[in-house]
């Protein structure tokens, strides 16, 4: 590909520029090719799907108790008696795995979250059945007291977790959160174009992209991760964080592409900032990746009055597709009490916009304003995610809370993944920059700098005349195009621009030696033409 080609390309995100990628691949070795671009995972968490299906078949069983006499249709199931059916329904299906687990699921909400066992039945039939609109909106309430839970357990694993009840809101994915999160915090003020907003990076890019859209127009501040240093934040990176200009910190963790989570002293600078000089700093903390580490602290858990937190289940249960997100308030937050002390004419033209949903427009809090934005408050009365959605989401979370104890789950996940750095790296020409043992490290991707790995095999010279004949995306196009191995470029994460991000989730565990090996290639092609040149 011609340089001035390549020129135009670094212009798109790295999720562009892989579809480029990916059809060079294709074009010249289409059975042969290693895309390890895209983070989504060749595993599936099958316990808690056996037990959506199990479950889909008890409520279809409720549903046809009435309209007996219509065939081919089906009633609202009924309240009275659920549990005794539900029993009777487990036992005649004893050696079925979904109702094995979906018994261990109901004991554990109605006897360890204390849910009424005829209200979680009823909820969990209606909403697989998906016969109802979503009520309330926002989430189901028992999904809602089961999420929360989990987010607890996940967030929270390496500290108390914080008192008080966590505001949920159910969406469809962590990308649909992040949308809904800057869309309600400029709609109600507290942001605004030409605000300062820090984003922690290396970074998955969209935190980059959107603050730059017409929509926001927010400028950006970098908080750096040191490359040689395990991606943690240096202290003066952190203080940055003091200057009041700073609205807002939006930082994904553990981070991607680096998959480097925050060490505890990080965690408690920024907490100590907060609590001592910037009262008002909105947190934005995006946590996807946190199960892939163990004793994880969440700024979430650690501020819980600054945060706003956002999950997805995708990556970790093999869910890419099921769409499942969820944006975290804690019931008394710095958002809410800014919303109150609002100038009385932006108050008047918030209570203005929302004042068809509610009696108390002022009083509505920030994440119900986030459902009634999501549907451009006119539509606000078919908002929420649907309920079948909800019903998986809360099962994957009732899997994982069943499984903490024996933590079978989350070791084999975190085994895989972690397998596959060791076979990427064992065939590398370098060392990793972040050792094995790191506990800080969700192994998840990994960031390789070309250039680092350039120099220590064929020396500086090399490098320099890598860098002044070559664009940063030369590498990834040609190692697509002649090795069919695809890899994402990392400068679009806002990481170094020769380096490559790895996706260890989404290949076979052999699939890295041979990216590893066809890298190798790649760099002694280079160095042969160094040589002639």
């Amino acid at each position: 590909m011609k340089r001035s080609e390549e020129k135009r390309l670094e212009t798109l995100s790295p999720f562009e520029v892989k579809n480029t990628l990916i059809n060079l691949a294709q074009s010249h070795h289409e059975k042969m090719m290693l895309n390890a671009g895209r983070g989504n995972p060749n595993w599936v968490a099958t316990v808690p799907r056996h037990g959506f299906f199990s479950l889909g078949r008890f409520a279809l069983s409720e549903s046809e108790r009435l309209f007996t006499e219509i065939q081919g249709f089906g009633g609202h199931p009924q309240k009275t008696g659920i549990t005794d059916r539900f029993n009777k329904f487990l036992k005649q299906n004893s050696t079925d795995e979904g109702a094995a687990f979906l018994e261990e699921a109901f004991s554990y909400a109605v006897n360890t979250l204390k849910i009424d066992s005829d209200d979680f039945l009823l909820e969990m039939v209606d909403g697989i059945l998906g016969d109802f609109y979503p009520g309330p909106d926002r989430m189901l309430t028992n999904c809602e007291t089961i999420v929360g839970e989990y987010l607890r357990q996940e967030l929270s694993a390496g500290c108390t977790p914080p008192k008080g009840h966590f505001d949920i809101f159910a969406t469809e994915g962590g990308t649909a959160a992040m949308t809904y999160v800057f869309q309600t915090l400029v709609e109600n003020k507290l942001l605004a174009p030409g605000d300062k907003i820090a984003i922690g990076v290396p970074v998955f890019t969209p935190y980059l992209e959107i603050p730059l859209l017409n929509d926001f127009r927010f400028v950006e501040v970098e908080i750096m991760a040191d490359e040689n240093n395990d991606w943690k934040i240096p202290e003066a990176e952190v203080d940055k964080l003091l200057d009041p200009a700073i609205k807002a910190f939006f930082v994904v963790n553990p981070s991607n592409p680096p998959s480097a989570r925050l060490d505890r002293k990080t965690i408690d600078r920024i907490k100590n900032i907060i609590e001592t000089k910037r009262k008002d700093l909105i947190l934005l903390t995006d946590d996807v990746y946190c199960t892939f580490t163990n004793g994880f602290v969440s700024l979430f858990a650690a501020a819980p009055h600054n945060a706003i937190g956002v999950y997805s289940f995708s990556k970790y249960f093999g869910a890419t597709g099921w769409r499942l997100g969820v944006i975290a308030l804690h019931e008394k937050n710095a958002m809410d009490e800014a919303l109150q002390n609002l100038p009385s004419d932006k108050q008047a033209e918030l209570h203005e916009r929302y004042a068809s949903v509610s009696l108390d427009p002022s009083g509505m809090k920030l994440i119900d304003r986030m459902v009634a934005d999501s549907r451009t408050v006119a539509l606000n009365h078919t908002a929420g995610l649907s309920t079948p959605q909800q019903i998986q989401m809360a099962l994957f979370a009732l899997y994982a809370l069943v499984d903490n104890k024996k933590g079978y789950y989350k070791k084999t996940a975190q085994s895989i993944v972690k397998q596959r750095y060791h076979t990427l790296y064992e065939h590398a020409a370098v060392p990793p920059l972040v050792p094995e043992s790191s506990e800080d490290n969700a192994f998840y991707y990994t960031e390789i700098d070309i250039l680092q790995v350039g120099e220590k095999q064929f020396g500086k010279t090399f490098v320099d005349w890598l860098v002044k004949n070559h664009e940063p995306l030369d590498f990834v196009i040609r190692l697509a195009e002649d090795k069919s191995v695809v890899l994402m470029p990392g400068g679009g994460f806002d990481a170094p621009e020769w380096s490559v991000r790895v996706s260890l989730a989404n290949l076979d565990d052999e699939a890295y030696g041979k990216i590893s090996i066809k890298m190798r290639e790649l760099l002694e092609e280079y160095d042969q033409e160094f040589r002639k040149a």
